[in-house]
């Protein structure tokens, strides 16, 4: 659920291309979740303060729960949070825990979230990185490239993108509970 708040803030900072990467270093005993957006970015005083639950851009409230949730959770688990940001280039998100820590929340369903990104966003571009036995990398603009002016949308391609995450993602994974 973090990398999805993640990303959805990187979209409402106009991101068109959004990149996350997991890797899993067993012998470093780390989880490492990178995501990089070329998005509005923010200022240094924002980017100070984005982890406490007091400050959001959003107008809807005037609490935001998404970083402060995703840092306590690193730190938790003897890992960390860190974010660089500049105005009009991007921000950079990197979050790292403790693989081994009993108290290390579950990956979850990745294969999921980045179909389900896909289909919501067909206009933006997501590169996704995977890696622990090999590296799996996703794509949209290699797949929107192939598809001859198809949408990425349409259903037989849903359908390929849905599958192929499937199936990358538990060979690069495996039988890892994540």
């Amino acid at each position: 659920m973090h990398i999805l708040d993640i990303v959805e803030n990187s979209i409402r900072a106009k991101a068109d291309m959004i990149k996350v990467s997991i890797v899993i270093d067993e012998a470093a005993d780390l989880l490492t979740v990178n995501i990089d957006d070329n998005g509005c970015g923010m200022s240094k005083k924002t980017v100070k303060s984005v982890t406490s639950p007091f400050v959001t851009t959003r107008t809807t409230r005037k609490v935001g729960l998404g970083i402060p949730l995703f840092a306590s959770g690193c730190e938790n688990t003897g890992g960390s949070l860190s974010i660089s940001s500049k105005k009009d280039i991007g921000t950079n998100l990197t979050a790292t825990y403790r693989l081994s820590h009993i108290d290390r929340p579950p990956l979850g369903d990745i294969a999921q979230t980045m179909y389900v990104l896909t289909l919501l966003n067909p206009q933006i571009d997501f590169v996704f990185t995977a890696k622990k036995n090999g590296t799996f990398l996703y794509d949209t603009r290699k797949i929107k490239a192939k598809l001859d002016g198809m949408p990425i949308t349409h259903p037989d391609v849903l359908g390929f993108i849905h599958d192929y995450l499937r199936e990358q993602t538990t060979l690069i994974f495996g039988g890892y509970e994540i």
